[in-house]
C-alpha cells in the first residue's frame, strides 16, 4: 500500500533510488517498509496523492537538504563538507544531525516531519502548565527577575523539563496583549514596575572630593572577584533629595547591606552608619569599599584611619565601576520607589528587604543566593 505516502515521500524515494541505495535504506529515509519502496520505485499508483503543503522558510533546511545530510553521513564525509555543499554554516548541519539521531540514526523524512511539527502554529504555551504558572507567579510576587525565576527553577527542578522555562516566555505573558497565562497585574512586581518596555537612562551626579584613590589603584584580587571582603557602596536617593538609603553589596557574593539614614544624606550621617554596618562583619569580609564621587563621602580618610579599610573612588559618569552596586540599587527600587519618601522606611523594614534580596537567586551566582554564596565562603575560609 502507498496511498499513505505524500508526493514528497515518493519524490525521495525515486532520487535516492537513482543514486544507488538498496530498497531497505531508502525505507528507513523514507518512513516506509522496503515492500512500499518497491512498488513506488517500480511503477505509479493510480489513486491519489496527498501532498505536504508545508515549505520550511526561507534560509531553513528542506527536504532536499536534509536528503543532501543524508546521502553525506551515509558517505562518511564531515559536517564541513556537508555544509559546503548546501552553502549552510557548519553549525546548522551539525545542530540538524544531533537534533535527529545523530550520524548512525538520521533519517531525512523523519527529520524533516519533525522540523514540520515543531513550526505549527499556535503552540500550547509553557505557562498554561497551572503548577509552573503558580510557581512563577509566586517568585514574581517575591519580586524575582524573570530571569532570575527561570534559571532558579533549572536548579530546582532539574529533572522536569515541565518546570522549565526561559524568561523570554515570562515577559511575554506578561507584556503581550492576549496571553492569559500570568495576570496582567503581575507585572508591577517587576524591577521596573512598568507593563511596557522600553529604554529608560538615568544620569549620575557625583561631587568632588580631597585625597581620593582611584579605582585604578584597587588591588587586583577587588577586579576578578577572588576574593571576599571588597564592596561598592552608594546611596539610594528618595523624592526632591530629602532622603537616602545607603547600600553596600559585596563584589563576590552580591550580599547587600543597607545603610539606615534617619538624618538624611549628609556626610556625617552616612559615615556612621557605614562604620556600624563594618563592624559587624568578621575581618575576612573588610578588605575595601568603592563609592562613586558623592560628597556624603568627605570624611573618606577618617573612616579609612578608623576602620582600616580603604575607600576607592569611580571615574566621573562611569557608574558601570559599581557594576553590581547599580544593579542592586535597581533592585531596591521595587521595595523603595523613586521618588518616594525614604525615611518612611525603618531599620527593620530595611533588614526585611536585607534578607528578601539576599535568599533572591543571582544569575551570576549560578542562581545560588547571595546568602548561600556567602555561607559558601565563609566555611571555606572559616
Amino acid at each position: 500500500m502507498t496511498a499513505h505516502l505524500t508526493v514528497e515521500q515518493r519524490q525521495l524515494a525515486r532520487r535516492l533510488s537513482a543514486k544507488g541505495l538498496s530498497l531497505r535504506e531508502i525505507g528507513r529515509q523514507v518512513g516506509c517498509s522496503h515492500e512500499v519502496v518497491r512498488t513506488v520505485v517500480r511503477r505509479d499508483s493510480k489513486r491519489p496523492v496527498r501532498s505536504d503543503s508545508w515549505q520550511p522558510g526561507p534560509g531553513l533546511l528542506t527536504l532536499a537538504d536534509r536528503e543532501e545530510i543524508s546521502l553525506g553521513l551515509r558517505a562518511g564525509d564531515t559536517f564541513t563538507a556537508i555544509a559546503i555543499r548546501l552553502g549552510k554554516a557548519v553549525s546548522t548541519v551539525s545542530r540538524e544531525v544531533a537534533g535527529n539521531g545523530g550520524r548512525d540514526d538520521y533519517r531525512a523524512w523523519r527529520a524533516h516531519r519533525r522540523a514540520r511539527d515543531r513550526a505549527r502554529r499556535p503552540k500550547t504555551p509553557k505557562l498554561a502548565c497551572a503548577r509552573l504558572a503558580a510557581q512563577v507567579t509566586r517568585w514574581l510576587q517575591e519580586w524575582w527577575s524573570p530571569e532570575e525565576i527561570a534559571g532558579r527553577l533549572r536548579m530546582e527542578f532539574a529533572d522536569d523539563p515541565m518546570m522549565h522555562v526561559s524568561h523570554e516566555t515570562i515577559y511575554q505573558a506578561l507584556f503581550v496583549q492576549g496571553r492569559g497565562e500570568l495576570r496582567r497585574e503581575l507585572a508591577r512586581c517587576l524591577r521596573t514596575g512598568r507593563v511596557k518596555r522600553r529604554a529608560r537612562r538615568r544620569p549620575e551626579k557625583t561631587g568632588q572630593l580631597r585625597d581620593m584613590v582611584m579605582i585604578s589603584e584597587r588591588p587586583p584580587e577587588a577586579d576578578d572577584r577572588a576574593v571576599p571582603g571588597h564592596w561598592e557602596g552608594d546611596l539610594l536617593i528618595g523624592g526632591d533629595c530629602r532622603s537616602a538609603v545607603g547600600t553596600l553589596v559585596e563584589r563576590t557574593t552580591r550580599y547587600v547591606m543597607l545603610l539606615h539614614l534617619p538624618g538624611g544624606r549628609n556626610a556625617y550621617g552616612v559615615d556612621q552608619a557605614m562604620r556600624h554596618a563594618i563592624s559587624t562583619l568578621p575581618a575576612q569580609l573588610r578588605r575595601s569599599i568603592t563609592w562613586d564621587q558623592g560628597k556624603e563621602r568627605a570624611p573618606h580618610a577618617q573612616f579609612t584611619i578608623a576602620t582600616g579599610i580603604q575607600v576607592y573612588f569611580c571615574d566621573p559618569h562611569k557608574p558601570w565601576q559599581r557594576g553590581s552596586n547599580e544593579n542592586t540599587n535597581g533592585l531596591l527600587r521595587q521595595y523603595m520607589p523613586k521618588g518616594t519618601d525614604l525615611s518612611v522606611h525603618t531599620a527593620e523594614d530595611l533588614a526585611r528587604y536585607e534578607r528578601s534580596l539576599n535568599n533572591r537567586p543571582r544569575k551570576t551566582l549560578g542562581y545560588m543566593t547571595p546568602s548561600e554564596r556567602l555561607a559558601e565562603l565563609l566555611a571555606h575560609t572559616g
